[in-house]
């Protein structure tokens, strides 16, 4: 976590220095930027997407873009709530190029040359190995996140499990502070119902 440098009375964040270093041509400066955020903008990408090549070619597209637009970024934000934007936008643009294949169901297995495996849904945590695959719980979690909407589930991504801000979601997302913490909402309460179905499902004593 970068620490925040004081000028005076004023905190400048030391993101705001590597990105003035990266447009007068540093490129290691740039690099720094890439090795700090590359996993979490891994992360946002593979929630939206539900795709783990999808989210890896993503943060390909976001750093290049990135590069070519630092010119662009103003300071206002952030230099991580900017990079999510563009994530943002990337994987909506990738769910949107996909949106004419056809529909899995979450509950689909994936067929192979071994035979049919369980979907692999996104992870959210950056050591998915080494939790939620030894977590029924967990399991059933990735599974109702990844049957969101993508418009809840990029909210709920951002704001529960990457932890940004509500002003920060707000400002990477596009969105006023009142449509973020409405689509928060209404994306907490699927995820219980949903969540609930499942246990109901799983235990036959817990009645309706």
């Amino acid at each position: 976590m970068p620490v925040l440098e004081q000028t005076g009375t004023e905190e400048i964040h030391p993101d705001i220095a590597l990105v003035e270093r990266a447009r007068a041509g540093d490129a290691e400066a740039f690099e720094t930027l890439v090795r700090q955020y590359d996993r979490p903008i891994f992360r946002v990408a593979q929630h939206i997407t539900q795709n783990r090549e999808d989210a890896e070619d993503i943060v390909q597209d976001v750093f290049l873009k990135a590069y070519r637009k630092l010119e662009q970024f103003q300071g206002n934000s952030k230099f991580s709530t900017w990079l999510t934007r563009i994530a943002v936008n990337e994987s909506l643009m990738r769910l949107r190029k996909r949106k004419t294949s056809r529909t899995v169901s979450m509950d689909q297995d994936v067929q192979t040359e071994e035979g049919s495996i369980p979907r692999d849904f996104a992870d959210w945590t950056p050591d998915p190995e080494q939790q939620y695959n030894q977590s029924e719980l967990g399991e059933i979690l990735q599974k109702t996140i990844a049957g969101l909407s993508p418009g809840f589930r990029t909210v709920f991504t951002l704001r529960d499990i990457e932890h940004l801000s509500t002003e920060e979601t707000a400002n990477a997302l596009g969105l006023s502070v009142p449509a973020v913490k409405s689509r928060l909402l209404r994306a907490r309460l699927q995820l219980r119902e949903r969540l609930s179905r499942y246990l109901k499902r799983k235990d036959g004593s817990i009645k309706p």
